[in-house]
């Protein structure tokens, strides 16, 4: 999607971002029941970490699809094993019919294999037969914090071209949005720099600070989380004594989304899925 098919007005705009928020699960025990509050025919991400591993992101991805929704896995580079893995990963998107995939290096202290990172991944990917239609990648607005910027700036572009010299459409999505200052700073100097791209805002959904502290710690979300920690005053602001709401981020970001061509949301619910889809009930309603 191009910034000139988004919505001309704001609050249309927010409406179709809201509406077409894709849900992030996570495979954990209590999935099964969360599962069944996503949204008819939504859009849902599934996670990939080193505790799980590949294989549960790729049953849950099959459950999903069986439920009727569009399933979008996270498949970890440093989780990834050699050529013939990769060749085995193209194969699942083939036989199930997947139109997108979201690719990460993962949280792994390190790689079980040939692939330190997503950019090597992304090139033998990009020679099997994968049948998609599109490649996420992702994006740091807030930096890395085991990463130099300079080298996720580099990754990001090179990334960027892969995907262009393959022909295969690209969007990158964004670890979790707080700033709002920083995320347009960074989103307008990689927009100065060539990157074409569409973002996905990064958006925690419906849950409560305690909570999103202690479960992004313990299933290690990697740099957002590390940002949430040091920056606990920052998340403290968006906390009223009724709890968070999502439309906080949302709303300032929906008037700048022509200007830095941000076409989609991405919701990190931590399977806390049932509030979060009637926070989106309730603003589509609000929005008309």
């Amino acid at each position: 999607m191009s910034a000139s098919s988004l919505p001309q007005s704001t609050p249309a705009l927010q409406r179709q971002l809201i509406a077409d928020a894709r849900y992030e699960l996570i495979p954990l025990k209590n999935v099964d029941a969360q599962i069944a509050f996503v949204p008819a025919g939504s859009s849902v991400s599934v996670t990939c970490s080193p505790a799980k591993g590949l294989q549960a992101t790729l049953d849950l991805t099959a459950k999903i699809l069986d439920q009727g929704h569009v399933a979008v896995p996270h498949f970890s580079a440093r989780l990834t094993e050699d050529k013939a893995h990769v060749q085995r990963l193209a194969e699942f998107c083939r036989s199930h019919g997947l139109t997108e995939v979201f690719l990460v290096a993962g949280d792994a202290p390190e790689p079980v294999g040939a692939y330190d990172g997503v950019v090597a991944f992304l090139r033998d990917f990009l020679d099997t037969d994968h049948g998609l239609q599109r490649i996420g990648i992702t994006a740091y607005p807030d930096g890395h914090a085991l990463i130099d910027q300079a080298v996720v700036h580099e990754a990001l572009h090179a990334k960027q071209a892969l995907l262009a010299e393959a022909g295969v459409a690209g969007f990158a999505s964004t670890q979790m949005c707080f700033d709002i200052d920083q995320w347009k700073k960074w989103a307008a100097a990689e927009r100065a720099a060539g990157f074409t791209l569409p973002l996905h805002l990064g958006v925690p959904g419906v849950i409560d600070r305690a909570k999103l502290l202690t479960m992004g710690a313990r299933l290690g979300i990697g740099s957002s989380m590390r940002f949430v920690k040091k920056n606990s005053s920052t998340i403290f602001k968006l906390f009223s004594p009724s709890g968070y709401d999502p439309s906080k981020l949302i709303n300032p970001m929906s008037k700048v989304a022509r200007d830095l061509n941000i076409e989609g949301l991405h919701l990190f619910t931590f399977n806390n899925v049932d509030a979060t889809a009637a926070w989106q009930q309730k603003q589509l309603a609000k929005l008309g």
